[in-house]
Parts: structure tokens; C-alpha cells; sequence
């Protein structure tokens, strides 16, 4: 089984159990006490990151054990310019856990920089969980779900004024992406087109990815370069190459100096661009 099969039927089983925990109808009633979203700000200088706090890779294993706590790493991204904090929730291989998506909501809001909740989304329910848990953004992966659940989800987003980092691995994903980019261009959201270089069978990353198929993202929507970006040379190029955002993770999870790093990013992105 592939990492995506197995985290489809793990999210399924999650879903299952959180509605028997608190149905629907219920969680709509908890949205009416959640701070609305925060927005998600891009800067004018064309170039922007999203730090993830990410406390296990399947990949790379333990990434938590060299890192600060949670909060003051939460602290330094928004300190070293964080347009938006990834949060994993995935617990079976990512160790993680929505009380990490409202700790970071808590945590982020002061300091005006938005949450997203990262995990393997299969339902619009899960898109309300996470506005209920503070998040003010979600991650979609394009071949998790059908595509009239994919719309599904899209939809509720955008009614809770939630930003969207939709992912894709290939061309056919994109081509899908780009459909509903074009059917959605009149609307009232905010989408951000990631591209995974990340092999999802041996798990090892092709960073030529996002120069032989950034063609493909559909221009209305910012392109977003996901895993494979470590150093400020790769966050110059994927600049250059005109990705509008990087999704950083396990290269800033092992840093002591993450706000340091994530400024370096930013800056040598940006100067990229000019």
C-alpha cells in the first residue's frame, strides 16, 4: 500500500470517529465561538514562505528530538517572517495531533500569522474541525478524494473565509487543478497551487520537478514549492523559476536557529525575484 492509500483509509477511520465524538450539526454550533481566520497576507516583494512545525517524517523519522518547544519555534517562524504556519495533525505517521493545530492557532493569532492545518483531508467535516481548532487555512491533496468531494471541501472553505494550499504530485493532478481553476475564477477565495516534488513510492524527492512541470500550475492561483526546499540556494531558484511560496518543513524542524533560517529564505527568495 502506498503512503497515500494508507493515509486515506487512516483519515476515513479518524472521520468516522470524530463524528461519532461530535456530529456535524454540533461542530457548526462551535464554529459561532471560534475568532474568525486570520488572512493570509502576501508580501509585495514576490516572494513568501510557510514554516511547518512537523514533529516526525515517514521518511526522515523523529525530527522533534533536537528542536525547541512547540510554541517559542512557533515563535521564531512568526519572528523570521512566516507568511502562514503548516501544522501537521496526521498522528499515525506524522505524530501529530489537532491539539498541536490549536496550540499554534493560540500561539500564532497575537502575532497575526495564520494556521493551516497539513493532514489527509477526505471530507468537508474535517475542513470545519480544523476552523473550529483555529486553523485559518487548509491543505487539500488533489488525488485524496474524488473530484466532487475535492469541490466539496473547496466550497466550505471558502464559505468559512478559509485559505486553501491545494497540492498536486504530477501532471495529471495539475490538469485537474487547472480545471477548476478556470471554473472557479470568478469566485471569492483564496488558493494557493502547491507542487509536491516528493516521489510518492520511494518517498525521495526530484527537485527537477518543479522546473519540468511548473507549466502546468495554472497561473490564477499562486504557485507554492512543496518539500525539497532546504537552503537558500534551493529558495533561489524555485524563486527564480516563479514559485510565489515555499512550504518549508524538515530543513527548518532541524534548525537551533530557525528564525535565522527561515530570514535567510525570505530574503535570498525575494532578492531572487527582483
Amino acid at each position: 500500500m502506498g503512503l497515500l492509500s494508507e493515509m486515506h483509509a487512516a483519515s476515513l477511520e479518524r472521520l468516522a470517529a470524530a463524528r461519532e465524538r461530535v456530529p456535524e450539526a454540533a461542530l457548526r454550533v462551535a464554529l459561532t465561538a471560534t475568532p474568525p481566520p486570520l488572512p493570509l497576507r502576501l508580501s509585495p516583494e514576490g516572494f513568501d514562505v510557510i514554516a511547518e512545525l512537523k514533529l516526525r517524517s515517514p521518511s526522515l523519522g523523529d525530527l522533534s528530538a533536537a528542536t525547541l518547544d512547540p510554541v517559542r519555534r512557533l515563535e521564531a517562524y512568526a519572528a523570521g517572517g512566516a507568511a502562514a504556519c503548516s501544522i501537521l495533525t496526521e498522528p499515525t505517521r506524522f505524530d501529530g495531533d489537532l491539539g498541536h493545530l490549536r496550540l499554534a492557532a493560540d500561539t500564532l493569532r497575537p502575532l497575526g500569522v495564520p494556521a493551516m492545518r497539513k493532514d489527509f483531508l477526505v471530507d468537508p467535516y474535517q475542513v470545519i474541525e480544523a476552523r473550529v481548532h483555529g486553523a485559518s487555512g487548509v491543505l487539500l491533496i488533489v488525488r485524496m478524494v474524488p473530484r466532487a468531494v475535492l469541490v466539496e471541501m473547496l466550497d466550505v472553505a471558502a464559505a468559512l473565509d478559509m485559505f486553501v494550499l491545494l497540492e498536486a504530485f504530477d501532471a495529471e493532478d495539475l490538469g485537474v487543478a487547472a480545471s477548476l481553476a478556470a471554473e472557479r475564477a470568478d469566485r471569492d477565495e483564496q488558493v494557493l497551487m502547491g507542487l509536491n516534488c516528493r516521489d510518492l513510492e520511494t518517498l525521495a524527492i526530484d527537485f527537477t520537478r518543479f522546473d519540468t512541470l511548473r507549466a502546468g500550475l495554472p497561473p490564477q492561483w499562486p504557485a507554492v514549492a512543496e518539500s525539497g526546499v532546504q537552503t537558500t540556494g534551493d529558495a533561489a531558484l524555485v524563486a527564480s523559476l516563479g514559485y510565489r511560496l515555499a512550504l518549508v518543513g524538515t530543513s527548518l524542524m532541524r534548525r537551533p536557529d530557525p528564525e535565522l533560517a527561515l530570514r535567510e529564505l525570505v530574503r535570498v527568495g525575494r532578492e531572487a525575484r527582483r
